[in-house]
């Protein structure tokens, strides 16, 4: 008989300082946040089994917006319901926000920022150690099966070589997973878990078999959620109207990253070209050079990518009234409310539907799937920011950047071999990058 030590209900101020800690330390992009998350919430803390976080991961990626930031809002609501999750998610976005808002002042008062840049270049060989370390635990957790290994290797090759669009290869998961486990009676066959499985999944607080009361659909919760975020969405308007003028330009800042949300799929890249050419060709709000250095921006902040948004906001209210820095704030703000808030639509009313189908045999088949192409993308994204890091300019031994392949190396032993503390690699990685500047 095993006698597991299950780890206790977290305290809902020690998982809200670990969603701020996210907030200011999650750099690299999706892959970097998401293997932040898992190290801390399922390695270290065993607060979620690896079953019950890929299970929420693989519902994230199906949706339009940041998964990492969705991944987030749904680990708080699994920990502590409805409350949980928007402390999760807020917190999670909340300190990019207020740095963006401090360095969109700077860029338009003193322009430039090369300190900024050199620390967070620090950090960006230490994010790829973190991808890689992540990439390796997930693997060996879900590529369970040489049909699952050669998924995930052809998701890697259609996004990396081919430029298919992450959506398509989700939507081929699904075909293919489906057609295995209609066809394969191996795959559907519900067989009884090893020992050591039951085990691992025992020894979290919150893993497959748990059943949680607020985690249970209820369309009353669920018309109510949607009431409340249909009627949050007008009153920012209803405001604006009331008390500022040119209602017209908040009208169309509203709507417009509004659609930016809906239409996210596939990462912040796969959006891009539409924001550039609504908010450059169509508004003015802002130049293609400064599109350009609000995308440097957001590459070097934490928080996801898509906050690049909230810059182009900034610029927008900034450059439409006449270089008020007091409109550009309240346009960057507003911006960040409507880029997120179907993100929390998405999550509140759809996850207790996707926590009922955690024991259904078929859709677990799908979704194993659905994992085998997010280690492919993670691949994929390993590899594009290693190429990022060290060969900027081109695919040439002589092009290394021979520094940050060696800060790679270092990251990765200090993180894998000697067990060294994420967030305090994180800070010396930024003095690394300091040092780097100023020497080099």
């Amino acid at each position: 008989m095993f006698i597991i030590d299950t780890p206790k209900k977290p305290s809902f101020k020690e998982a809200a300082l670990f969603w701020l800690k996210l907030g200011f330390i999650g750099f690299g992009g999706p892959a970097g946040q998401i293997a932040i998350m898992r190290e801390y919430l399922v390695a270290k803390k065993k607060w979620l089994s690896d079953a019950k976080f890929m299970h929420a991961l693989n519902y994230c990626m199906l949706l339009p917006g940041p998964e990492a930031q969705q991944l987030a809002t749904y680990s708080g609501w699994l920990l502590h319901g409805t409350i949980g999750g928007l402390v999760a998610g807020i917190l999670f976005v909340l300190p990019s926000m207020f740095i963006l808002l401090a360095l969109s002042l700077i860029y338009v008062t003193l322009g430039n920022i090369p300190l900024i840049h050199a620390m967070f270049d620090g950090l960006k060989p230490a994010v790829i150690a973190i991808i890689v370390t992540a990439l390796m635990k997930i693997s060996k957790k879900s590529l369970n099966s040489s049909i699952h290994i050669s998924f995930a290797l052809a998701s890697f090759v259609a996004i990396f070589f081919f430029n298919i669009p992450f959506p398509l290869i989700v939507l081929g998961a699904i075909v293919i997973g489906f057609l295995v486990q209609k066809f394969s009676k191996h795959s559907t066959k519900d067989n009884s878990k090893s020992v050591a499985q039951a085990i691992d999944e025992s020894s979290y607080y919150l893993n497959t078999e748990t059943s949680l009361p607020h985690t249970k659909f209820k369309w009353v919760r669920a018309s109510q959620q949607l009431l409340i975020g249909i009627v949050l969405w007008f009153l920012p308007l209803a405001v604006f109207y009331l008390l500022l003028s040119d209602f017209s330009f908040w009208r169309n800042l509203s709507i417009f990253f509004t659609k930016a949300a809906f239409v996210t799929f596939g990462g912040a890249y796969a959006v891009l070209p539409y924001v550039a050419q609504v908010s450059v060709e169509q508004f003015h709000w802002l130049t293609h050079l400064q599109m350009i250095d609000g995308l440097a921006l957001g590459e070097t902040t934490p928080g996801p990518l898509i906050m690049v948004l909230v810059f182009v906001g900034f610029m927008g209210g900034y450059n439409h009234f006449g270089g008020s820095l007091w409109l550009g704030s309240l346009a960057l703000v507003v911006t960040t409310f409507y880029t997120f808030l179907p993100c929390f639509l998405f999550i509140f009313i759809g996850a207790p539907i996707v926590e009922q189908t955690q024991g259904n045999a078929k859709v677990k088949t799908v979704l194993g799937f659905v994992t085998a192409a997010v280690v492919g993308v993670l691949l994929n994204l390993t590899v594009y920011l290693f190429k990022t890091v060290v060969f900027p300019h081109s695919l040439s031994i002589s092009q290394m950047e021979y520094v940050y392949m060696l800060w790679i190396i270092l990251s990765f032993v200090a993180l894998q071999r000697f067990k060294v503390n994420m967030i305090i690699w994180i800070g010396i990685s930024a003095v690394f990058g300091l040092l780097h500047y100023f020497v080099f």
